[in-house]
């Protein structure tokens, strides 16, 4: 019976996470508003009418890997936030609530919001799957970029900076060669 009732929470999985539509480069990402831990609503196209591009950063409070990250969203957010660049971190795990959320983000220094996905509705839309997992978007609201931050969850084994040098290349008006990257982390864990 245990088996059972794993094989099927494993087959339910996968065939909601096959349900989701990935997005493609160059296709109008789905607008969005949510909360930030502190309740201020953030607006995807209001950000985007202040900004030149947007990130959307799916990140957990508990995902080893994307802890792993946290130094380099801050520094991220440093560098390109002064060249018109948003971050918006996004938490989609069920099981993460906003008080762990605000206390992560004040605890790791993040200056960008991190607004809860609540029942993970915002993942679903964008198919992401992982946590970190990224998504530029430019002011025509399409998504310009999608995939990973860099190559390795460990800074010193890093070769290459797949979303600084795509976010160096748009906002110098070239065209990425690599526009899609395969992100990897922890699952989002999401609502039954």
């Amino acid at each position: 019976m245990k088996y059972l009732l794993a094989f099927l929470l494993v087959f339910s999985f996968i065939g909601h996470a096959g349900d989701l539509k990935d997005l493609k480069v160059g296709e109008a990402v789905p607008s969005f508003t949510l909360k930030n831990y502190d309740g201020k609503d953030y607006d995807l196209k209001k950000v985007l009418k202040e900004n030149k591009y947007a990130v959307v950063m799916f990140i957990s409070t508990e995902c080893p890997v994307s802890n792993g990250y946290n130094e380099r969203m801050v520094k991220l957010n440093e560098t390109f936030g002064k060249k018109g660049v948003a971050f918006l971190g996004i938490n989609a795990n069920k099981e993460e609530d906003v008080k762990r959320i605000a206390a992560h983000s004040k605890e790791h220094g993040f200056k960008f919001p991190v607004l809860k996905d609540v029942q993970n509705k915002v993942a679903d839309l964008y198919a992401a799957q992982v946590t970190p997992e990224t998504f530029v978007i430019n002011t025509e609201g399409k998504l310009v970029y999608h995939g990973r931050i860099d190559d390795s969850r460990t800074l010193s084994k890093v070769t290459t900076n797949d979303l600084a040098d795509a976010l160096d290349k748009l906002l110098a008006g070239k065209t990425l060669t690599a526009a899609t990257s395969k992100a990897f982390g922890c699952s989002i864990k999401r609502v039954d």
